[in-house]
Parts: C-alpha cells; sequence; structure tokens
C-alpha cells in the first residue's frame, strides 16, 4: 500500500535529485532517491510510494521503462515526467505508459507538485492558433524515432538517413536544461 506522502525521485543528475529532495522534504514529503532503473526497482522492494518524479532521459536508460515498471507497480502512483529534451512523441508515450503529466526543464516544486494535482487532465486547456512549424516537425520526428530506439543516437541517425555526427549536433542544439 502507497504511503501519502511518499516521493520517489528518479534523476541521474545528483545535483538536481539533492535539490529536489530538499524542496520536497521543506513542503512535508518523505523522499527516496533513485539514479536509475536499478536502485529504483531495489527501492520498490522496500516501499510503494503514492508519487514518483522521473528524468527522461537517464544515463544508459530510458526514464520512459521507468515509468512502465512504476506503472506497472501500482498503476494508481501519479509519475510526473521530467526532462530538458521535450517532444510530442516522448510525451505521448510516457502518458500511455502511465505517467500522469509531463514537465519540460526547467521545472521547479511548484510545477510537479501542480502537475500531480492535474492527474485527471483539464479540458479548459487552450489551444493553439498557429500550425507547427518545419523545424519542429524535425524536432518532433528526431524525438520520435529517440524513442523508437530507446535513445541510440547512431541507430536513430541510421534510420532518419542522417551521419550521427549531424544528428548529435542537432541534439546539442536544441537540449533544454
Amino acid at each position: 500500500m502507497p504511503h501519502d506522502r511518499l516521493l520517489l525521485i528518479v534523476e541521474d543528475d545528483a545535483s538536481l535529485a539533492r535539490s529536489l529532495r530538499r524542496s520536497f522534504e521543506r513542503r512535508g514529503y518523505e523522499v527516496m532517491v533513485a539514479a536509475g532503473p536499478e536502485e529504483m526497482e531495489a527501492q520498490l522492494r522496500e516501499r510503494t510510494p503514492r508519487y514518483a518524479v522521473v528524468d527522461l532521459k537517464l544515463e544508459g536508460a530510458s526514464g520512459l521503462t521507468c515509468v512502465q515498471v512504476l506503472h506497472a507497480h501500482d498503476p494508481a502512483m501519479l509519475i510526473v515526467v521530467l526532462t530538458g529534451f521535450a517532444s510530442i512523441a516522448t510525451a505521448v508515450e510516457a502518458i500511455k505508459l502511465g505517467a500522469c503529466h509531463y514537465l519540460a526543464k526547467p521545472s521547479n516544486t511548484d510545477d510537479i507538485e501542480a502537475a500531480f494535482g492535474k492527474a485527471g487532465g483539464d479540458v479548459d486547456t487552450p489551444l493553439s492558433q498557429r500550425p507547427t512549424s518545419i523545424k519542429t516537425l524535425e524536432w518532433e520526428r528526431i524525438h520520435q524515432t529517440l524513442a523508437e530506439t530507446g535513445f541510440n543516437v547512431s541507430e536513430s541517425a541510421r534510420r532518419l538517413g542522417l551521419h550521427r555526427r549531424t544528428l548529435a549536433r542537432k541534439l546539442e542544439k536544441r537540449q533544454v536544461e
């Protein structure tokens, strides 16, 4: 059974994890931290959190896998995906796999806590009147391919018909952290 104010943070950036931990602890949460999937699964054997914050791109792993494991462990868990590599493709996959929300970095504790509160969705979200740009479409296709290949840059470049270094440069230019 989940603990009401127990939060699991899955983040490989130790300084960000430490900062989030302190901030949530000040708000009355009990916080567990895992740097990757293996640590996360070890934590889940001990306790079941009510909330989870998962980084999308972990060292050597996809946060989407973590979302899938967390949701399978407890379908009622509120999971927020936090990423510096936001795309529609990964947002859709995160929600399909069990996340209740998806936030682009930089996001703070207020944003994350608000996302937990919006788990049911918001029908009043304004619709955009602007068509999607070619650059945005390219970016979405790149991220869709990255998600399909488990964030393997070489394989994604091959599927996109790009040189690996070209794709790496594009990813460096659009990195949001």
